[in-house]
């Protein structure tokens, strides 16, 4: 029996520490072999920056799109070689006659007259882009005045076909269930930074990405995601996609868990469809460690929460004999409580950080296997509903 048991914690264990503490590290070791030699950016590009269009699928943002087309007029880009086209997936307010006040600004408007989510207003509004380089954000974030040539100057490496911004989770001090996000941003953002050590990230952060414009024209069936899409197409065609530490989006966090709960089960439902429908990149013996990468990151972080269950198994078959188990299960079960409290604290009062980080790890596990559920049974979520955000602090108030 005692056999079993440990087997039943064993195998979850290893996974879990392998999939968050093993495969850092081991990109890590890789990261240390000496990088590749690469020129001065500006030879790479040609005499002036490439053109690039700011594409924006936004829908019903009427309280924030002012704002959005503000920060990106005030990006550090040559106005002369930028494209700003907002696509509006047929909202329903004031948000397509807000765009339109910016014409005489340069700002373009091209509305979808039906909704049909996300990915179809992009395969929509993609014969329209002129530019060499495709920039892809968000309504609800803000990139820094300074992000934007760095995320294009990664395009100096013929190599390179995608690059992703950097996320940076920020919040106000009160009012927040949500803090612990902030922790698994930045964890997030360092797996990114090794990868791209290691020859490149398998997924764009879908706030803030650039790719060639010959590779987002590659049409996508309307339930996938594009950011993760972005990284698996540009392998397809012999590039690698990059993290850019210096391009930083200041991203809001959900005001509630409830909200991040339900956006994070879209973002993995949409993403374990979209791997699904690019599942040949997970032969590691045509895609070599490019397959390693989508197994460590993406495959095994989905189906670890699974092992929760027969770890609590074999956890109670050992709590007679052994002391250590009873420990472990009380934990277990305080976190549980942790959780519970955090994801029902009032909405007016600020969040104690450890309830948050408990909540929020909770959150994401069950939604995983929520995801996952949703996933086998072949339910799809083409149109998407945005989540509705705080606006960003000021970046000088901003709290990381």
């Amino acid at each position: 029996m005692n056999e079993i048991a440990w087997f039943l914690i064993g195998l979850p264990v290893a996974v879990v520490g392998y999939t968050y503490v093993g495969y850092p590290l081991l990109l890590w070791l890789l990261s240390r072999r000496p990088p590749r030699p690469t020129g001065p950016v500006q030879s790479a590009l040609s005499a002036e920056w490439p053109s690039i269009s700011i594409s924006v699928p936004v829908y019903n943002e009427e309280a924030q799109i002012r704002g959005l087309i503000e920060s990106l007029l005030a990006l550090d880009y040559p106005a002369d070689r930028r494209q700003i086209l907002i696509v509006s997936d047929a909202s329903t307010d004031r948000t397509d006659e807000i765009v339109r006040e910016y014409a005489g600004r340069g700002v373009e408007l091209f509305r979808v007259p039906a909704r049909g989510g996300k990915t179809a207003a992009e395969n929509a509004a993609a014969p329209r882009l002129r530019g060499e380089i495709v920039v892809n954000t968000d309504a609800s974030i803000r990139i820094l005045p300074g992000s934007l040539k760095p995320l294009i100057a990664s395009f100096a490496d013929p190599e390179v076909g995608v690059a992703s911004g950097r996320d940076v989770s920020v919040g106000r001090h009160t009012a927040d269930a949500n803090l612990g996000e902030a922790g698994y941003v930045g964890y997030e953002m360092t797996v990114r930074a090794l990868e791209t050590r290691a020859g490149g990230i398998i997924g764009a952060s879908g706030c803030f990405y650039a790719i060639r414009s010959e590779l987002h024209r590659t049409p996508l069936p309307a339930h996938l995601s594009r950011d993760f899409a972005a990284a698996l197409i540009a392998r397809e065609h012999g590039y690698r996609a990059v993290s850019v530490d210096g391009a930083v989006c200041l991203v809001p966090r959900a005001g509630t868990l409830r909200q991040e709960y339900r956006r994070k089960v879209r973002t993995m439902s949409r993403g374990m469809e979209t791997l699904l429908y690019k599942r040949h990149l997970l032969n590691p013996f045509r895609y070599g460690s490019f397959a390693w990468k989508l197994w460590s990151h993406k495959v095994l972080r989905w189906v670890s929460p699974i092992g929760a269950v027969p770890a609590l198994v074999g956890l109670g078959l050992l709590a007679g004999d052994e002391a250590w188990a009873r420990w472990a299960l009380g934990t277990v079960a305080a976190g549980a409580v942790a959780a519970l409290l955090g994801a029902r604290w009032p909405a007016q009062r600020p969040v104690p950080r450890p309830l948050s980080i408990a909540a929020a790890a909770a959150a994401a596990n069950i939604a995983a296997v929520h995801s996952l559920i949703r996933s086998l049974r072949g339910a799809e979520d083409p149109v998407w509903d945005p989540t509705r955000r705080e606006p960003v602090l000021p970046v000088g108030k901003v709290e990381a």
